[in-house]
């Protein structure tokens, strides 16, 4: 496996272990239905979330969740409209976004709640 896809592995596991820690439940990690992929979803109190995890070793070509694109955006609220039907889920929802920089003298996570939003 290529090594960034191992730090992406790793960023997501850790990511994981970050919303466990402070009261996520996780429901799926890596959900893949069709066409879409959702990194993580969980439950925090009545909200459905939609996370979306960045991993890099630096951020000298710009912050992980610079990568989080307005195509990456729609993508992952069609996915999370898709999930939301399919499993007839009545909550509201949110989508986050996790950046993680992870090298040998570093890790540094942060969260970024309602990173963004669907278009009304």
């Amino acid at each position: 496996m290529a090594e960034h896809n191992l730090l992406g592995e790793k960023g997501e596991r850790i990511a994981v272990e970050f919303l466990e820690e402070i009261g996520y439940e996780i429901i799926a990690t890596n959900w893949q239905e069709k066409k879409f992929e959702i990194d993580i979803i969980a439950i925090n109190q009545e909200e459905i979330i939609f996370v979306e995890v960045k991993t890099r070793s630096t951020d000298v070509f710009g912050a992980p969740e610079e990568a989080v694109t307005q195509t990456k955006q729609q993508h992952l609220i069609n996915g999370a409209d898709y999930y939301i039907q399919e499993k007839e889920i009545d909550l509201e929802c949110r989508f986050d976004v996790i950046s993680i920089i992870l090298n040998s003298n570093q890790k540094e996570i942060k969260h970024i709640k309602n990173a963004f939003y669907p278009e009304a």
